[in-house]
């Protein structure tokens, strides 16, 4: 039970209470008043106003950029203060078109505050070019001075160092054709066709080409990777003059293509396609090898690095040599039994088996294995691509683990279709056809099965696996894990 004097002490803390959250200190209502007065007002408004971010408001106002920043949708801009805009080179707000891209690489849709979950976020600016934002407090190379200031339509920071806007990997070597060889011949394949039916489908459509599609008309941006992609990011290697003509040159015997001027270009392709990677390494993480997309093992010594160039969608390292060996460009192919193209016969679906199981050592294996289709010389046909002017080593690992007699097969080698659908025989002309070879039962290990020279670089079309001349069920079975092509160096 409460007695009289407590009930009095209660009443009277609780009035006081009542008495000081009703003050208020006429300084914090200056502030305040003051920040709703800035929230009011939208970007262009505050950035043109405030003292701080005067000079890059009248660029703004001059780019027609402050209409931009009128608008209903929600921005984020980070702002060069004053100083950081005197820093900025003369050239490069020479005319309105390069103002204005200076000025899009500072402004983002949407809100991106300092206090982000993340330590880095992507930013994708007005210009396409998308720049890092670094524990809400760097972006690019440049530190925020100040964050978060708000305006009616979006958020500004203040920068101490302006975004000046990079070149991609692409733009700087069609930037520099006349100082670099690699360069002017990358531009070149804008009009020869590498691949001549995938280059014709995109050049054939060039309004449905952009910057952000890995299918463009240039060979090599269209083959290899899409240096003018600005949403990924590449480490390329730029070969000096002499060091591009060099490696070329050792090139040219395994690429003969018939005429002098086809071997030039596709041995120069076959150069520069290997120094392209999805992805950027900074030097002090640079590893001895790199493997390219084409399975070629590139070794990088730091020390034959003449420059870093920084770009927006990575980096390129000029390199004053880069000694790639034969055995690492002259590439194995692999030809994998289970993944055909076709067969002599249409009609033996039911004979043909794909098949996935253990090997002795515990190993998963695919392979293919025809069966009991009662036709003689029946036979699968494969092919390959980018094959080299050259002898190569034929093995192929073909597993008879069903039957307990031995069968034979044997491999044809290129060839073209004749006239005649339907048949095996319908292959005319091979490069070569190696002899039956022995598959007896249970053997998992890979067998050499002959050799086969190319005097032209490029594609084979037909490469054929042969049952036996028997329509005898049991003596015409065809089984491959894989085919194994080694290129023999000269």
């Amino acid at each position: 039970m409460i007695n009289s004097n407590n009930y009095i002490k209660l009443i009277f803390i609780w009035f006081l209470v009542i008495i000081i959250s009703g003050c208020s200190d006429p300084w914090n209502d200056r502030i305040d008043d003051s920040e709703n007065n800035q929230i009011k007002q939208n970007l262009s408004e505050q950035l043109v106003s405030n003292p701080e971010t005067s000079q890059f408001g009248q660029l703004l106002r001059e780019t027609g950029y402050d209409s931009i920043l009128n608008s209903s949708k929600t921005y984020t801009v980070w702002v060069p203060n004053n100083e950081a805009m005197n820093q900025v080179d003369e050239n490069l707000l020479s005319d309105i078109e390069q103002s204005r891209l200076f000025i899009k690489n500072h402004i983002a849709l949407s809100t991106f505050t300092s206090t982000s979950n993340l330590d880095t976020v992507t930013v994708h600016m007005l210009n396409d070019k998308y720049l890092q934002f670094i524990n809400g407090n760097k972006i690019d190379e440049s530190q925020l001075i100040t964050s978060d200031h708000y305006a009616s339509n979006g958020i500004f920071h203040i920068i101490n160092q302006a975004l000046v806007p990079k070149l991609n990997i692409w733009e700087y070597l069609m930037e520099n054709i006349s100082e670099y060889e690699v360069s002017n011949y990358l531009e070149t394949l804008d009009d020869f066709n590498i691949y001549h039916r995938a280059d014709s489908i995109a050049k054939a459509n060039p309004e449905a080409q952009n910057i952000f599609a890995d299918s463009l008309t240039n060979s090599y941006l269209f083959n290899v990777y899409n240096l003018n992609n600005e949403k990924n990011k590449y480490t390329f290697f730029l070969m000096e003059d002499d060091i591009f003509i060099e490696e070329t040159n050792k090139l040219k015997p395994y690429l003969n293509k018939g005429q002098t001027d086809s071997t030039e270009v596709f041995a120069k392709y076959f150069n520069l396609r290997d120094l392209s990677f999805q992805q950027i390494f900074a030097r002090e993480n640079l590893p001895d090898t790199l493997t390219s997309q084409f399975g070629v093992k590139i070794p990088i010594n730091k020390q034959q690095i003449i420059e870093e160039i920084p770009l927006s969608n990575g980096i390129i390292y000029r390199m004053s040599s880069l000694n790639i060996p034969l055995n690492s460009r002259l590439v194995t192919t692999i030809i994998q039994g289970e993944e055909p193209n076709s067969f002599s016969r249409n009609d033996r679906e039911e004979f043909i088996f794909y098949r996935e199981k253990s090997d002795p050592n515990g190993n998963i294996v695919n392979d293919i294995m025809v069966r009991n289709h009662g036709i003689a010389r029946f036979s699968i046909n494969y092919s390959a691509r980018d094959m080299y002017s050259t002898t190569y080593q034929v093995y192929w690992r073909a597993v008879n683990d069903i039957q307990s007699n031995t069968f034979q097969q044997q491999l044809r080698i290129g060839g073209r279709r004749s006239s005649v659908e339907g048949e095996e025989s319908n292959i005319i002309d091979p490069i070569t056809t190696l002899p039956y070879t022995n598959v007896p039962p249970d053997v998992y290990e890979e067998v050499y099965v002959g050799e086969f020279t190319l005097e032209q670089a490029g594609n084979i079309d037909f490469i054929s696996l042969i049952a036996a001349n028997t329509g005898s069920n049991g003596n015409n079975t065809l089984t491959l894990d894989y085919l194994r092509l080694v290129p023999v160096i000269q």
